[in-house]
């Protein structure tokens, strides 16, 4: 947190601190869910940990308006589907960082003080190096493996038991005495040399290649098919204690002893210290030992030795008292900005790149790094020919910290940013709002085309197999394709791509065997297939219920873009613009933002072609009716209020699971208001238009019949 920032927030008024928790917790959320259900990051463990500090020190100053998703009371991210959930018996609770030793001073201290300890009493602390990977829980029954887990949110994880059982650091079964239930946790990694050797293979295969080490252990043991797992170099450390059915040690030295002894690896640098002055040391040492290790790490983490002191302790909200993780600082180097290029994505979104002399930071060659978009250029004053400070943050995201104005230039100019877009030439505009300015142009963007056909075949949309960037942009260069629908017309240029170089028959006929097998899709996949803007697999699937099937949501999306479009100056009130556009907006978590987002697309008279090319070659598959019957199913179901006996977010899971829809608000489409108390407008509404309103008892009653 710096000093600016410490300022702005003792200047808040309460409104303003409101707002501004509100705003922090949904980009947090945002992020939460990137790393950990996606495995994909888009800002730097430095920015993230930032954002944190930031909502943290609003929370101090403002304790009264907490909020109930406030990111210190969760921890990562929901589990994704396409894996059985497990509740964790005890949860994987996140760590609270530090930054500088002041803080690792002020931990010692507030051991002492929770405790009661004397000046002189001993705190024995145990360091350990933070791998940068993904947290796994196994679970051990008679010392037999059955069950492991990733961290999810903490609470709830995804079964990956079989895809752990292919890592060869993970004993089957335990060496020696152990308790009935014994369950390890600790990290999937890969070591650096593992990575580049497979991001080489992935690359020449024309697959996609991981952004780093940690993504690409957490995409390996993410897979639905472990035999992708078992072909990956995924490694495990062991380091803590989930549920024990009997005490193994009455320490945590004592502990990682018994783990060597069940079979584990541990991490060989841990050591006991004794005092800050000790942690400090080793927090040093393993920080210039850094870059000679086999893997990433980002910090050093310090948990209090004794267990009955860590009992004693116990946690708050979402991470324990008696650990804590001292990260590393972010990697820089010097270099200079050749030139600011400008990227296309597949939503137009127009983003700078520096193009920068080529610099080693953090063992990588860095040539090129994120700028984010004009307000930071204009910022940071970042110009062409500048000597710039470059860092990679928590080794994720290369990016520009800022320039060295006395080495700059003379002569030099500030940057202008493009109103035009630099591929197709259609005008670049920013909406009210909105740090981003996009072209204008569509399908007709050679970028923007491109880049959603390589979302149209990525793994979670319609994931051909084998069907990787390099041949999109080969494919297209060659208009072999130049709209989804092409790709399932392919067959048709058989003896094209046997002909191509570095193909064959064998190879054409593997890539058209995994196109002609992706012709049945299921509706969400379609949806999200199209990568319209602001619809991810989350809303993609929320439209599928919705609606069902393939021509139900196109002639609804079709009149809300036809109601949308005689009334853009209305105030954010749906129900003014239109109904079919009302029942969009009033789907939960859809929101006028992303109607608005779904209704531009179908506005677009190239996309509605787009969709009749592909209704022609494709069977898109209705949403399955739910297996049973329930008094819920079909019904359209809106929760207020504090639920006591379930979460908010509980409740939504189980009525969506007995097959009811759940909506943000109330309409005369509602069937049930779910209230407790403290309901408000929806419950008056509900009663102006006379939908059932119940109680969670009532609810829970109702659902158990």
């Amino acid at each position: 947190m710096t000093a600016a920032k410490d300022s702005n927030i003792a200047l808040l008024t309460e409104e303003d601190a409101a707002a501004e928790l509100a705003r922090l917790a949904a980009e947090i959320a945002h992020h939460d869910k990137l790393y950990h259900q996606k495995d994909a990051p888009e800002v730097s463990d430095a920015d993230y940990d930032a954002l944190r500090r930031h909502n943290d020190a609003i929370e101090a100053k403002f304790p009264e308006l907490i909020r109930e998703d406030s990111p210190n009371k969760r921890v990562g991210a929901a589990p994704a589907e396409g894996f059985t959930q497990v509740r964790h018996s005890r949860p994987m609770l996140s760590l609270q960082n530090a930054f500088a030793d002041e803080d690792v001073f002020e931990f010692f201290a507030r051991i002492r003080r929770f405790l009661g300890l004397d000046a002189e009493a001993e705190i024995a602390v145990m360091g350990e190096p933070k791998i940068d990977g993904i947290a796994a829980a196994l679970r051990y029954e008679d010392g037999v493996f059955v069950q492991g887990a990733t961290r999810g949110d903490g609470v709830t994880g995804e079964d990956i038991t079989r895809n752990l059982k292919t890592l060869d650091e993970i004993p089957e079964r335990l060496s020696g005495e152990a308790p009935a239930v014994v369950e390890v946790r600790g990290e999937v990694y890969m070591t650096r040399e593992g990575f580049f050797e497979m991001n080489r293979k992935r690359e020449a295969e024309g697959a996609a290649v991981f952004a780093n080490p940690r993504n690409a252990a957490a995409g390996s043991l993410r897979q639905l098919d472990p035999k992708i797992t078992a072909a990956r170099p995924l490694h495990f450390f062991a380091y803590a204690a989930g549920e024990l059915s009997a005490p193994v040690a009455d320490s945590h030295a004592g502990f990682l002893k018994r783990l060597d002894g069940w079979g584990f690896h541990t991490n060989p640098l841990a050591r006991l210290c004794k005092s800050p002055e000790e942690v400090l040391a080793l927090y040093r040492e393993i920080l210039e030992a850094r870059p000679e290790l086999p893997y990433d790490i980002d910090g050093v983490v310090y948990k209090l030795d004794r267990h009955d002191w860590q009992d004693r302790m116990g946690m708050v909200s979402r991470a324990p008292r008696w650990a804590i993780a001292h990260k590393f600082p972010a990697e820089q180097a010097q270099t200079v900005l050749h030139r600011i290029s400008i990227q296309v994505g597949r939503t137009g979104a127009l983003t700078p790149v520096a193009e920068l002399e080529p610099i080693t930071v953090g063992g990588v060659v860095v040539s090129r790094a994120t700028l984010h978009n004009e307000d930071e250029i204009a910022r940071k004053d970042v110009r062409e020919g500048d000597t710039v400070i470059i860092q990679r943050a928590g080794d994720v995201i290369p990016q520009v910290v800022r320039a060295i104005e006395e080495k700059r230039p003379a002569g030099s100019e500030p940057f202008v940013f493009p109103t035009e877009c630099p591929i197709c030439g259609s005008l670049a505009l920013r909406d009210e709002g909105e740090v981003v300015r996009r072209c204008t142009g569509g399908l007709i963007c050679r970028a923007q085309a491109v880049e959603r056909i390589k979302h149209f075949v990525s793994r979670n949309a319609f994931d051909i197999e084998g069907f990787g960037r390099k041949h999109v942009e080969a494919f297209w260069a060659d208009k072999l394709i130049e709209s989804p629908a092409d790709i399932f017309r392919l067959r048709d240029h058989a003896e094209a791509l046997e002909s191509r170089e570095g193909w064959g028959e064998q190879s054409a006929i593997n890539l058209l065997e995994s196109i002609e097998a992706r012709r049945s899709i299921s509706l969400d996949r379609f949806i999200y297939a199209l990568g319209i803007r602001q619809v991810g697999e989350a809303t993609a699937r929320l439209l599928a219920r919705q609606y069902g099937e393939l021509a139900a949501w196109r002639a609804a999306m079709t009149a809300a873009a036809e109601e949308r479009a005689g009334n853009r100056e209305e105030a954010k009130k749906p129900e003014l613009v239109g109904e079919a556009f009302a029942e969009l907006c009033n789907i939960d978590s859809v929101g006028f933002s992303v109607a608005d987002a779904i209704t531009d697309f179908f506005a677009e008279a190239h996309n509605q072609t787009i969709l009749d090319d592909l209704d022609a070659e494709l069977t898109v598959v209705p949403v399955e009716a739910p297996a049973s019957t329930s008094p819920v199913t079909g019904k359209t179901v809106v929760f207020t209020g504090t639920l006591e006996r379930m979460t908010r977010n509980e409740a939504k899971a189980r009525a969506e699971s007995l097959g009811a829809k759940v909506a943000g608000s109330i309409s005369k489409k509602t069937d049930y208001l779910v209230a407790g108390p403290g309901a408000g407008s929806k419950l008056t509404k509900a009663t102006e238009l006379g939908v059932e309103v119940l109680s969670e008892d009532d609810w829970l009653a109702l659902i158990s019949n």
